[in-house]
């Protein structure tokens, strides 16, 4: 633990200082991320990064890939004159993916039982390296012997509503192996440029050749990317077009491919092949399948029968192309009506137990049309401590099924993650998974409502923290390591967390102008304006507008300090970041569009509570200029964003009938994060015109 190893520097520091002013040598604050199974702190080598000259392989293993820290090595042909001495040893008395590590006082020795191993021991160096270098300090004597408690750590890219640009996801790869994350599940959809089905591809969509060199780039650092390609549900990016529409399983809607029409597989088996094509080096083809009903068309076959039906044939394909079939397993267990005590933490067991007593029936008589050769993903992103989640999930293990477990950094979340960046239900479902003797879990990151990316960087790092070691760093301590790791030794202290104070003023921030929870309904709505956003102030009844929103006026007072302490803290950070800084650019733009909204409630109930016409004027004033200073901040929001971020959707992309109100999903443009303030403001210029014709005539 963090506590232990401190104690450990601060004797180590104080011996260090007895034995004389000839030590010239100190120890540094050393924090690895994910936490070694076994790492201990000895005291301080002779090496230094800059010494890394030389390394020596006692079996002749190839060099892993490495990152830039650790430089150019040169191979040399004795092994008392390296610096790194490095094998692999299959023998090993540690899991796949485990090695041995030692830092002498003139050598490294890494051992690694398979290459993965060996890569990892690598990535451990690289944080210890970057920590010295930091610090101007030589590399700690220790020893590691570490190893992952579950096999399949993934994470989910979600391209389906924006890309990033290439480069970034070059970068991401890097910085995913760095923490020994080993797997990408990219849900692709029409990202792809399909060949067969030209017509379903984004005129941005990348290549196949584009997405076989990411494959190949995440492969030579351990990372497997697998494709989700949606089917059943979820597949308005191919029925929206009107060469599919006759297709769909209800003629009137987009949502689902009609199961009973042979040509739906062939579509379907189509893109999946395909997918596959992009992605050579995945052992998975995730096939969704999640939130949908279908009608039968007739048939008189229930949604679940026909469900089973479309799965064992999409299995089918999978395994006659080498590949795992994962399937979100929600749809079944929602037939079979014991869905919901997953996501009911006020049930007892008894009463979680008394309804799959009385429903497990209705799953069991069709247990012969699961497909044996499939994963069952069991999602829950909120409460995976639940017994009735447990229950679910025991249920297709004891029946023979593998099963796999999805939590999430990222769900319907605006601008960016809430719930400390849900670390609790991440922690809590990698720990069960790992005490149920699971392979592996997904970390699911949607992109409904399409935060920056690099703002689910906490949760991905409390992921890779409690996937590979378990239950070794408390959450606080996990927070610490986050800003250790990503900016710098320096800003680990608590003086430098304000991620958590930004979430409650970010939650806010979605419908501050609006009435009731509305964003993600305002560009569906033709009277959005005049229904959704909130009344402004009227002269005619000066003081009324305060009183109605009191409360808000109220919580914009105490956001808009919260807003300038982050400000003046990121500020600091920014200047004492030795790396990532573009990342806190980020959540400065965050906290500047916070707020801004909040600053306008402040600027109304001035104009409303005006005690005479010098002052209304004054503050009509001000209103006048949120325009320009919204079309400022918006400017600089979209170019910091866009440093990394493909922002507008091609001009030809037609948009589907948005069924789960994505907010991403909403225009062509960047318009949909900002539609309640473009919005608000084209309300507020109505008023500023009425209001001001109001008091010159009564000048």
């Amino acid at each position: 633990m963090k506590t232990l190893r401190t104690i450990i520097y601060l004797f180590l520091i104080a011996f260090l200082n007895a034995c004389g002013p000839q030590v010239e040598k100190k120890l540094g604050n050393f924090e690895l991320l994910p936490s070694p199974q076994e790492f201990e702190i000895t005291g301080i080598s002779n090496l230094k990064v800059d010494q890394l000259q030389f390394i020596f392989s006692e079996s002749n293993d190839d060099l892993p890939v490495l990152g830039n820290i650790l430089g150019s090595f040169e191979q040399s042909d004795e092994k008392s004159k390296a610096q790194v001495v490095y094998s692999i040893d299959e023998s090993l008395d540690v899991p796949t993916e485990g090695y041995i590590f030692q830092i002498q006082n003139d050598q490294i020795i890494l051992t690694g039982k398979d290459e993965a191993g060996l890569f990892y021991a690598f990535k451990t160096l690289e944080q210890l390296a970057i920590d010295a270098i930091e610090q101007d300090v030589h590399l700690p004597l220790c020893s590691i012997k570490d190893f992952p408690l579950l096999a399949y750590r993934s994470i989910h890219l979600d391209i389906k509503h924006h890309l990033e640009k290439t480069d970034y996801y070059y970068q991401l790869i890097d910085k995913l192996a760095s923490y020994k994350i080993n797997a990408i599940i990219a849900e692709v959809e029409d990202k792809i440029k399909f060949e067969r089905h030209p017509k379903i591809g984004s005129a941005d969509a990348l290549s196949k050749e584009d997405w076989k060199k990411l494959s190949d780039y995440a492969s030579e650092r351990n990372i497997e990317i697998s494709p989700l390609m949606q089917g059943l549900g979820h597949s308005s990016f191919v029925l929206k077009h009107e060469e599919y529409k006759h297709l769909r399983d209800d003629p009137k809607s987009d949502w689902a491919y009609n199961p009973l029409d042979p040509e739906t597989y062939k579509v379907q088996f189509d893109l999946y092949e395909e997918a596959i094509e992009a992605t050579p080096n995945g052992k998975y083809l995730h096939v969704g399948g999640d939130e949908v009903h279908t009608t039968g068309r007739g048939s008189g076959k229930s949604a679940l029968e026909l469900q089973l039906q479309w799965l064992d044939k999409v299995c089918k394909f999978a395994e006659e192309h080498d590949r795992i079939p994962i399937f979100w397993d929600d749809m079944p267990l929602k037939h079979a009506d014991v869905y919901n005590p997953m996501f009911n933490t006020e049930i007892s067991k008894q009463e979680v137990d008394k309804i799959w007593e009385e429903n497990e029936h209705k799953l069991v008589e069709f247990l012969d049309q699961f497909p044996k050769n499939c994963i069952y993903m069991r999602w829950n992103y909120h409460s995976p401590e639940t017994y009735g989640n447990s229950k679910a999930m025991n249920w297709f293990s004891n029946h023979g099924f593998q099963v796999m477990g999805a939590t999430a950094g990222q769900t319907r979340w605006v601008l960016m993650p809430q719930r400390e960046s849900n670390i609790d239900n991440i922690k809590s479902f990698a720990l069960s998974s790992i005490e149920s003797g699971l392979n592996g879990l997904l970390l699911t990151l949607w992109d409904d409502d399409s935060p920056h990316f690099e703002l689910y960087m906490r949760g991905i790092l409390a992921f890779a923290e409690y996937t590979w070691a378990g239950d070794k760093r408390t959450k606080d301590e996990i927070k610490s390591a986050y800003r250790h790791r990503e900016y710098s030794s320096t800003l680990s202290e608590d003086q430098y967390a304000f991620i958590d104070t930004l979430e409650a003023p970010v939650a806010q921030w979605k419908n501050l102008l609006l009435e009731g929870n509305s964003r993600n309904y305002l560009m569906s709505n033709p009277n959005a304006k005049e229904k959704l956003v909130i009344e402004l102030p009227n002269t005619e009844t000066p003081g009324k507008w305060s009183e109605k929103y009191a409360d808000r006026i109220n919580g914009a007072k105490e956001t808009v300090l919260k807003c300038d302490t982050i400000a003046a803290k990121i500020v600091e950070m920014k200047n004492l970041a030795k790396r990532n800084t573009y990342n806190l650019e980020i959540y400065e733009q965050v906290n500047k569009l916070v707020r801004f909204n909040n600053t306008i409630l402040l600027q109304l109930n001035e104009f409303d509570l005006a005690s005479n016409i010098i002052e209304r004027k004054q503050a009509l004033e001000k209103l006048t200029k949120l325009n320009e200073q919204f079309s400022t901040l918006r400017n600089e929001l979209e170019s910091v964003y866009g440093k990394t971020r493909v922002l507008n959707k091609p001009d030809d992309y037609i948009l589907d009938q948005d069924h789960h109100v994505h907010l991403a999903n909403q225009s062509l443009s960047f318009d949909w994060q900002f539609s309640a303030e473009i919005l608000f403001l084209e309300k507020l210029d109505e008023t500023i015109n009425y209001e001001t014709v109001l008091i010159n005539s009564k000048d």
